[in-house]
């Protein structure tokens, strides 16, 4: 395989014509480069007599793998895989003559650190959000250590699209560090959103309400029904939890006021019903009912995606599992970069919302009501009184 070079001394072989650049070409140079099957032998192009340095369009300067080898060993390390033992599958899959040093496994893997850093630091004032979904887990940097909290941000668009925002470790999960972690989303131009999806930690909330205190909180209807079902006792944890998911599923009134009156009257069957057997598993229904049913106001196509924080549960299960397979990690930012390339990897598979002309409209008119200086007071006290008077 010879890369011709004709356009970096603009003329064709053998021309004599005007010369644009100087030089003339000296054959070829053998170079093998490392694919995902096997070594192959090229011809890499030369020159001399140059006044500017020569590099092959098709090659570079110095390539010896392909970008699909590159992608191979960055994959290998996202699903937990040591340099070692990425090394190893590699000469194992495809030959000791293709694989890599441990050194160039090594600068390879760095290059998810590197994107982790641009990727930290871009520009978000061109996203435009509608939902907003923050939640926290927990990671071990090394064995033996305490776990440290981590703070993940993502959200679907206007265009329903589902979008992996921003990432950080925190010290602990107090208003101050959740403070922080959002004043940088918006100080990078991140609008505010109508709904933010989080679950019941005060200080992560007190944080949404001082940052987005015009936006909408609905509370992880499934973290709630985890707490709901721990205050009960196991013969009954069945029948109570399908009886807090009946008061939010299959509600017949749209959008609004109606639905949420009608969430309204089905938690207070649900407290009648359990409220002399377990008054704490009620309360933790009725205490903070009006950021359970928030979700109802918005597009009914929409509710099963913004009533909870689970989206990411899973996704933050399986970067714990890999980073427990390389153990001891360097240092948090070496955690942070593996867990950013686990959940930017999954976000490609993410499902976002359906948009409708009408659910379009919805939000437009919603928008408009609660970021509207005028009338955001008297749309949030509509919004409390309907809470109250449906109660």
């Amino acid at each position: 395989m010879r890369p011709r070079s004709p356009e970096f001394l603009g003329r064709d072989r053998y021309a004599r014509g005007d010369r644009t650049r100087e030089g003339s070409r000296n054959g070829y140079g053998p170079v093998t480069v490392k694919t995902t099957a096997g070594p192959v032998e090229l011809a890499r192009p030369k020159l001399r007599g140059t006044d500017e340095a020569f590099a092959s369009q098709l090659f570079g300067k110095g390539v010896t793998k392909t970008n699909a080898l590159e992608s191979l060993v960055i994959a290998g390390y996202v699903r937990g895989l040591s340099t070692r033992d990425v090394e190893a599958t590699l000469a194992d899959a495809l030959g000791e003559e293709a694989a890599l040093s441990r050194s160039t496994v090594n600068r390879i893997c760095h290059a998810i650190k590197d994107e982790f850093d641009a990727w930290r630091t871009r520009d978000l004032s061109q996203v435009e959000l509608e939902y907003l979904y923050v939640d926290a887990s927990h990671f071990r940097y090394h064995q033996g250590a305490r776990a440290e909290p981590v703070l993940c941000a993502w959200g679907i668009t206007t265009d329903g699209k589902p979008l992996f925002l921003a990432l950080a470790a925190i010290s602990a999960e107090s208003h101050d560090a959740a403070l922080d972690f959002l004043r940088d989303l918006v100080g990078r131009g991140l609008r505010a959103p109508l709904l933010v999806i989080t679950d019941g930690a005060p200080g992560l909330i007190s944080a949404i309400e001082q940052v987005f205190g015009r936006s909408l909180r609905q509370r992880c209807l499934i973290h709630r029904a985890r707490n709901v079902v721990a205050k009960v006792s196991r013969g009954d944890q069945g029948e109570v939890k399908a009886d807090f998911w009946s008061i939010f599923d299959d509600i017949e009134a749209e959008p609004g006021d109606g639905a949420v009156a009608e969430a309204k009257s089905r938690a207070g069957a649900f407290a009648n019903k359990w409220g002399h057997a377990y008054p704490g598993a009620v309360a933790c229904v009725t205490d903070d009912l009006a950021s359970l049913v928030t979700h109802l106001r918005f597009p009914k196509d929409h509710w099963a995606r913004i009533r909870h924080t689970n989206l990411i549960e899973r996704t933050f299960g399986e970067s714990k599992r890999r980073t427990k397979v390389i153990g001891r990690l360097p240092s948090e930012h070496s955690c942070l970069s593996l867990v950013w390339a686990v959940l930017d990897r999954a976000s490609r598979a993410w499902r976002g919302v359906r948009q409708t002309p009408a659910s379009v409209r919805l939000l437009q008119k919603m928008r408009h009501e609660l970021f509207d200086a005028d009338n955001v007071e008297e749309v949030m006290e509509e919004s409390r009184e309907a809470v109250t008077h449906a109660a």
